[in-house]
């Protein structure tokens, strides 16, 4: 039996609606992934949802004039309409605030409690006298010690994304009111990293596959020394704490937000969820920002390791961050491509997706431009991919009554069988990057794929042939519809819809899972017939690229959304 693999991206903060450095840093990969586990036969659970707790959350709701719990709900709402119109495949897009994940959460936090790796202490904490409260992390912002960057918050600096305490923080003011803070004791929980460190240490050490930025970052952290990491905020709005003495207080957001993990997977298979979480054939792969990696490689799995009863990440995927001509994506500088108008913005899911692969930063930051954008859609999607499918097609139903028939092995000249040859030699390589989570990689080799079809299709000149030997043109095309078959299967992860368009134009069923192995055969049968060719993409000229640009490069104002609610 197959494994069972459980994938999951990032947890996205409702504090503002996405951007495609969202898109392409987490959700996309994600979703590329699950889509080629699902194809290969492999049981695949696919599963996220929003993070709703904490202080990030509380600000943005306060700044939108609305109570936590609305806010709540109509930036899940939104986040949920935009990943479904990406065609991200969740199985459950689920949400922090939700009865199972604070039972999962409590549940969770005593084991490690009653495990030994919970310490309580009394410290001294932010209090703004204007405000009247304790501030949390994200409530404190000041500069950072080790970058110099000015709004940087009380737990991590957006700039270096080196993680922090709030006492940390040069200048150190109230994210309220801007008001100048003062230290009060007050209590709160640990948990204790530094007696997991050996065996955190170990397990980084023993994981393969992963990227060398991971590991460098993960073991980074170890050689600097863990130390006890506070769990617990003075918050309303979060996982309240089920320990006595702690009324009042709730769980910090990084403590209860990876649990949704455990916590969603539970609530899509309630009978089955523990064979997932804690089986021998499972394994989990995490898809995530380059500033989450701290998160993943150290507190999350030091949290399972103090747990003691769930599986360990097999794979962290750690991306880096995508720009935006030149520049970071930035709401306030309206720099970017922002993701609430998408829907009705004119463009077809496959024709981001598509273009947006090449940009997944794998291994490196990488840059969002315009011109790169209709480059890549104009050339790539439409000169190289629908070209071959479209050209096989349209020659198959007007030139040869709509039917091939399938060479004989005597009849198979030399081009034809390197073809075939380079047909497998490259499913072959796709399916090891693909295994390997080289997602980017893979699509250049499918892409590389569709052109060599291109190549054999000049080279073998079936509009030349047709006019002395139908029978050789015919095979010739039979070949070239076969190749229009494997690229169908093998770009089903990239481009979901377009896949299926490709198929009924071939007169061929969509791909179903586990028909990833089957790409590299040929058509069955002594002959194939086909249906009427469709354009798959239109071209993307100037006044489309312009229009839809207008469209997508103003974010939105949630002050107005919640408005004109």
């Amino acid at each position: 039996m197959k494994e069972t693999r459980l994938i999951t991206a990032a947890l996205p903060y409702i504090n503002n609606v996405p951007h495609l450095g969202h898109i392409v840093g987490s959700h996309l990969p994600a979703d590329i992934f699950a889509r080629f586990c699902r194809l290969r036969g492999y049981k695949t659970i696919f599963v996220g949802g929003t993070d709703e707790h904490g202080s990030t959350s509380e600000i943005a709701a306060a700044q939108a004039g609305v109570d936590v719990a609305k806010f709540g709900t109509a930036l899940h709402a939104i986040h949920k309409r935009i990943y479904e119109w990406f065609k991200i495949s969740y199985d459950n897009f689920s949400r922090t605030p939700n009865g199972i994940h604070y039972e999962t959460t409590q549940a969770f936090f005593k084991k490690v409690f009653e495990n030994g790796y919970i310490a309580k202490k009394t410290i001294k904490v932010f209090y703004s006298p204007k405000d009247q409260r304790f501030l949390p992390d994200r409530y404190i912002t000041g500069t950072c010690p080790k970058c110099g960057y000015e709004r940087a918050t009380g737990d991590q600096c957006e700039k270096c994304t080196s993680v922090l305490e709030p006492t940390q923080l040069i200048s150190p003011r109230s994210v309220i009111s801007g008001d100048v803070l003062e230290l009060r004791e007050t209590e709160h929980l640990f948990l204790c990293l530094d007696r997991l460190s050996p065996k955190l240490e170990d397990w980084i050490k023993a994981s393969s596959g992963w990227r060398s930025q991971v590991t460098g970052i993960a073991l980074g952290w170890i050689r600097d020394g863990l130390r006890e990491r506070c769990i617990t905020r003075d918050l309303k709005h979060g996982v309240p704490v089920p320990l006595e003495g702690m009324e009042g207080k709730v769980f910090y957001v990084w403590f209860d937000a990876p649990i949704g993990y455990i916590s969603f997977t539970r609530e899509l298979l309630p009978e089955s969820w523990e064979d997932i979480w804690r089986g021998k054939n499972s394994r989990v792969f995490h898809f995530l920002g380059k500033d989450n990696i701290p998160f993943h490689t150290i507190f999350w799995p030091g949290m399972l390791i103090a747990n003691g009863t769930y599986n360990l990440p097999s794979q962290i995927i750690g991306l880096q961050y995508l720009n935006y001509e030149g520049t970071k994506f930035s709401k306030s500088q309206k720099n970017g491509v922002f993701c609430e108008k998408l829907p009705e913005a004119g463009i077809i899911p496959d024709i981001l997706r598509g273009a947006l692969t090449p940009m997944i930063p794998e291994t490196g930051d990488t840059e969002f431009k315009w011109e790169e954008f209709q480059r890549r859609v104009n050339s790539d999607l439409i000169g190289n991919f629908g070209n071959l499918i479209n050209r096989t097609i349209n020659f198959i139903y007007k030139r040869l009554d709509g039917e091939v028939s399938r060479p004989a092995d005597e009849a198979m000249r030399e081009p034809d069988k390197i073809l075939l040859a380079g047909i497998r030699e490259r499913a072959a390589r796709i399916t090891e990057l693909m295994e390997a989570v080289k997602i980017r990689e893979a699509f250049a080799e499918m892409l590389a794929l569709a052109n060599d079809g291109n190549k054999f299709f000049d080279d073998t000149k079936p509009w030349t042939e047709i006019k002395t030997d139908k029978v050789r043109a015919s095979h010739i095309l039979f070949l070239c519809a076969s190749l229009c078959r494997t690229l169908a299967i093998l770009s089903k992860p990239y481009l979901p819809d377009t896949s299926d368009r490709i198929l009924y134009q071939l007169n061929l069923q969509p791909v179903k899972d586990g028909d990833w192995d089957s790409a590299a055969e040929m058509l069955a049968g002594p002959s194939h017939k086909v249906n009427p060719p469709e354009v798959l993409f239109a071209r993307l000229d100037e006044a489309a690229l312009q229009a839809f640009k207008d469209k997508v490069t103003t974010p939105a104002d949630l002050s107005a959304i919640f408005s004109a609610r």
